[in-house]
């Protein structure tokens, strides 16, 4: 019968691609491990790889099988992670995704945090907000700081605090201007713009275009890109100018740059604490989202 240990063996051998590395990776003897797939397959009655040269490539019953043991093994890690801190204080992992733009509202927090649980070791993953939602639904972070607008069906969510957007133009750009403090919509339709646009999903992006549109014109868009990091390299070298929260800038140097608020703009965007709906969440993950109640 396909016990735990039969699925741990199989998802190496997978994450490896060879029986020979799975077998070092696990510390134990090439010829058990092979007896252990064979038993697997046997008692399955499907065959679970094919080989291609020295390399194992899944069947499709191995896809399947593969796809549940990893759910199984994560349901069983947050077992054991759920029973053991049962009984004990916070120590262990905190995992947190978030969005470059929205970082701003986490340093402060994680200092609070650490300087509270000291034993609690961080580890932090980025991207835009569909790479944080993706890493969320397969637990490999817990919580999340986003950008809205998001699919939140699957998600619970404390809403952080609203921000306008900014326009950063190259600081070049406005020497003769350098008292200049705002722009209009219409001053920025001839303007090159390099904007945010994340790699999947309605965002920041279309809430840009939909703005420009409104006041009557299409921007000349010359770059999409879903790292702000980046854009703002790029305004900072002259290339164009963008449009991001204005938080987004506590972040970032500004050197080479300038912002201006938007006079007639309506926009605005909000940031949020995400974390998966009906999952356990550790300890250390619910003491952090109560910090932001």
């Amino acid at each position: 019968m396909m016990d735990i240990r039969q699925l741990r063996y199989f998802s190496t051998i997978v994450q490896e691609g060879q029986i020979t590395r799975a077998a070092k990776k696990l510390h134990i003897a090439q010829p058990p491990l092979s007896h252990q797939l064979k038993l697997l397959e046997e008692d399955l009655g499907v065959t679970l790889f094919e080989r291609n040269g020295r390399k194992l490539e899944l069947t499709q019953p191995g896809e399947v099988l593969y796809k549940h043991a990893q759910n199984i093994l994560k349901q069983l890690e947050e077992t054991i992670k759920e029973v053991r801190e049962s009984n004990e204080g916070l120590r262990g992992i905190l995992s947190v995704g978030s969005v470059k733009s929205c970082f701003a509202h986490l340093p402060q927090k994680l200092k609070e945090y650490l300087q509270k649980y000291p034993l609690v070791t961080l580890q932090l993953r980025e991207g835009d907000t569909f790479v944080i939602s993706e890493l969320l639904k397969s637990r490999e972070v817990e919580v999340g700081i986003t950008r809205l607008p998001m699919d939140l069906n699957d998600f619970s969510y404390i809403r952080l605090s609203k921000d306008p957007y900014v326009a950063v133009l190259p600081a070049e750009l406005l020497k003769q201007q350098s008292t200049k403090t705002e722009i209009s919509m219409l001053e920025l339709k001839e303007l090159p713009l390099l904007l945010l646009h994340r790699i999947q999903g309605y965002g920041q992006f279309e809430l840009i275009i939909n703005e420009c549109r409104r006041h009557g014109f299409e921007p000349k868009v010359v770059c999409e890109c879903p790292d702000v990091s980046m854009i703002l390299s790029l305004v900072s070298a002259g290339i164009g100018a963008t449009i991001i929260p204005r938080d987004t800038l506590l972040s970032f140097p500004t050197d080479n740059i300038k912002v201006l608020h938007i006079s007639d703009s309506t926009i605005s965007t909000e940031a949020a604490i995400v974390w998966k709906k009906d999952r356990y969440l550790s300890k250390n993950a619910r003491s952090f989202i109560q910090m932001f109640q």
